[in-house]
C-alpha cells in the first residue's frame, strides 16, 4: 500500500472512533509510554460533530484509513491541526500527500499561513515540506512539554 493508492475524503461522523484510535497508535509510533499516551488521549479524540467543521480530510487505502488531517481556523490564517498516518503505513507517501491536499484547500479557501504544533519526532517532515520554524509552545496535554511551532506560508 502506498500513496498512489490512496483516495482522498472527507471523513464520516461514524469513524471518529477509528480516526482517533489511528491518531493514538502513530503517536504511540514514537516510544512514548502508555502514561504519556493516556495524557494526550483527549487532545486526539475526535468529536463526530466537528469533523466537518475541521476540514477533516483521509486518504484511504484499500478501503479503511491510513491517514487524516484537519484544517482549521478562518482565513487568512489557520492550523494544521492534526496529521496522523497509520503506523504501518509511514513512510509510503501518505503524510505528503496529505498535507498537500489540505495546503490546497487551505489555499482555495484564502488562508495565507497555517502554523502546526508539531510533536518533535514530526518537525523534520514538515521542514522538508516548507515548513519553517516560528517558535516553541507548550503542549495541551502534557505539562512542561514544549513543542515547536511551525508556518507554513500558502503562496
Amino acid at each position: 500500500m502506498s500513496a498512489e493508492h490512496a483516495v482522498l475524503r472527507a471523513a464520516r461522523r461514524e469513524e471518529a472512533a477509528a480516526l482517533s484510535g489511528l491518531a493514538l497508535r502513530s503517536k504511540g509510533h514514537w516510544g512514548y509510554d502508555a502514561e504519556f499516551l493516556a495524557a494526550c488521549r483527549a487532545e486526539l479524540t475526535l468529536d463526530p460533530d466537528e469533523l466537518a467543521t475541521h476540514r477533516t480530510l483521509v486518504a484511504e487505502v484499500d478501503g479503511r484509513p491510513a491517514g487524516f488531517g484537519t484544517l482549521e481556523g478562518a482565513p487568512p490564517y489557520g492550523e494544521l491541526g492534526m496529521l496522523f498516518v497509520d503506523p504501518d503505513l509511514l513512510g509510503r507517501g501518505i503524510g505528503t500527500v496529505l498535507l498537500a491536499a489540505l495546503v490546497d484547500r487551505a489555499r482555495e479557501e484564502g488562508f495565507t499561513r497555517l502554523t502546526v504544533d508539531a510533536d518533535p519526532n514530526a518537525e523534520a517532515f514538515y521542514l522538508a515540506h516548507g515548513a519553517v520554524r516560528a517558535g516553541t509552545v507548550g503542549s495541551a496535554s502534557i505539562p512542561g512539554r514544549v513543542l515547536p511551532r511551525l508556518e507554513l506560508t500558502i503562496t
